[in-house]
C-alpha cells in the first residue's frame, strides 16, 4: 500500500509539472529585470517565465524562482541567469537548462520532490552540473567558476572534458579561468555559510513576495503624464510598479503602486530605498 501511495504521489507530481507554469518569480529583492525579445521588464512576484528569458539582478538584489517540479533557484546580486530551456522532456518529466553567466546561484528542492524524475542541468560559465534531486550552490567569478554540493549527488563536467561525480556534502569543484580544473576540494562549514548568504533574501530589505498584502504608494496624482513618468522611472530602476486609476469626484487620480509586500516592516524598508534611489516620498498602505 505504501509503495502504491508513493507511486500515485509521483504521478501527481508529473501531472502538476505539465499543468503548471514551467517557472514563476516567487520572491524579489529589487532591483531585478527580465529580458525577453530585446525588452527589459522589472521582475514582480507571480511573473511567469519562458525558455530564453534572461534574469538580471542589480546591486543588493536577490531573486527566487520556483520551477514547475517544486525546486527553487536563487540568484544573488549582480547576477545573470538565462533560462535556455524550460518545459517537459520527451518523456513528460520536468526539464530545464539554466545558464548562470554571472554571479552566485543556489538550487534547492524539498524531500518529496527529490523522488520525482527530472532533467535539470545548470551551467556556471565553464562548468556544467547535472542535477539529481539535490541542493547545490555555485558562482562564476572573474578568476574562477565553482560549484559546491550541499546535499545529494551531482555530475560536474568542464568545457575541456574533465568530468566528475560528487556525493560528499560541502565538496566543491573548482575551475580557474583559462586553466585546467583543479578538481574537487572540501570546504569548511563557515565558508559555505558565507557563500550561501550571497543568495539568501535579506530580512528588512524591502522584499516582495507572492501573496503579500501590503503595498507601497509611490505617487498619487491627477496628472497622467506625471503618473507615467513615475512608473517609467521605477521600471528603469528595476521596480515593478503598477498604475491604478480611481475616480475622485469628477476627476481621475492615478496611484502608482509597488505590490506584494509581506508586511509593514518590509514596506517601510522599501520606502527608504525608493526615496534614496528615486527621490520619491513613498507611503506604505494596505
Amino acid at each position: 500500500m505504501k509503495k502504491l501511495m508513493m507511486t500515485l504521489a509521483l504521478c501527481g507530481l508529473a501531472v502538476n509539472v505539465l499543468a503548471a507554469p514551467q517557472a514563476v518569480v516567487d520572491v524579489v529583492q529589487s532591483p531585478a529585470w527580465r529580458d525577453r525579445d530585446g525588452r527589459a521588464e522589472p521582475l514582480a512576484p507571480g511573473m511567469e517565465l519562458q525558455s530564453r528569458d534572461r534574469i538580471r539582478t542589480g546591486e543588493g538584489s536577490r531573486v527566487y524562482l520556483k520551477l514547475a517540479d517544486g525546486s527553487t533557484v536563487k540568484l544573488g546580486e549582480n547576477g545573470v541567469l538565462l533560462a535556455e530551456r524550460l518545459g517537459p522532456s520527451e518523456r513528460q518529466f520536468f526539464s530545464a537548462a539554466l545558464d548562470v553567466a554571472k554571479g552566485a546561484f543556489r538550487f534547492t528542492t524539498d524531500k518529496l520532490r527529490k523522488l520525482s524524475r527530472r532533467d535539470v542541468t545548470i551551467r556556471v560559465a565553464t562548468v556544467t552540473a547535472g542535477i539529481r534531486g539535490t541542493d547545490i550552490w555555485g558562482k562564476t567569478e572573474p578568476e574562477r567558476d565553482f560549484v559546491c554540493l550541499l546535499e545529494g549527488k551531482i555530475t560536474v563536467s568542464h568545457k575541456d572534458g574533465d568530468a566528475r561525480e560528487m556525493s560528499e556534502p560541502l565538496a566543491f569543484y573548482v575551475a580557474p579561468r583559462n586553466q585546467p580544473p583543479t578538481g574537487i576540494k572540501a570546504a569548511d562549514p563557515a565558508t559555505v555559510k558565507k557563500w550561501a548568504a550571497e543568495t539568501e533574501i535579506q530580512a528588512g530589505a524591502g522584499v516582495l513576495r507572492r501573496g503579500g498584502k501590503w503595498k507601497l504608494l509611490l505617487a498619487d496624482t491627477e496628472d497622467q503624464p506625471s503618473a507615467l513618468e513615475v512608473y517609467d522611472r521605477a521600471a528603469v530602476a528595476g521596480y515593478a510598479a503598477s498604475i491604478r486609476p480611481r475616480i475622485v469626484g469628477e476627476a481621475i487620480r492615478y496611484e502608482i503602486l509597488l505590490r506584494n509586500l509581506p508586511g509593514k516592516t518590509e514596506a517601510e524598508a522599501l520606502a527608504a530605498r525608493v526615496k534614496a534611489q528615486l527621490g520619491l516620498e513613498a507611503r506604505p498602505t494596505r
